[in-house]
C-alpha cells in the first residue's frame, strides 16, 4: 500500500494525542475515586477531540480523494458532488 498524506494529517496527528493525554488523565481519575459527574464530563471532551478527528479526516478525504476518483464532471455532475460534500459536514 503506498502512503497516503494530506496537510490536515498533522493537525489530525495533534488533536488525537491530546485525546489520549486526556484519556489517560481520565484513567488516572478513575483510579483515584473522582466523582462521575467529573467522569463524565471528561469522557464527554474526549469524545468530542476524537470526533472532531474524524470529521476533519473523512472531510479533507471528500475534498481531494474523491476529485481524484471521479474525474472531470461537467456542470450538473458537480453540483451533485459539491451538494455531497456539503452534506456531509452535517453527520
Amino acid at each position: 500500500m503506498s502512503e497516503h498524506r494530506h496537510e490536515t494529517h498533522p493537525e489530525i496527528i495533534k488533536r488525537l494525542k491530546r485525546a489520549d493525554g486526556h484519556l489517560r488523565s481520565v484513567i488516572e481519575m478513575i483510579e483515584a475515586g473522582r466523582p462521575c459527574l467529573e467522569l463524565a464530563q471528561q469522557l464527554h471532551a474526549v469524545e468530542k477531540a476524537v470526533a472532531n478527528a474524524k470529521r476533519t479526516l473523512i472531510q479533507d478525504h471528500l475534498d481531494h480523494c474523491l476529485d481524484e476518483t471521479v474525474g472531470p464532471l461537467d456542470r450538473e455532475q458537480r453540483k451533485a458532488v459539491d451538494a455531497f460534500k456539503a452534506i456531509t459536514k452535517y453527520l
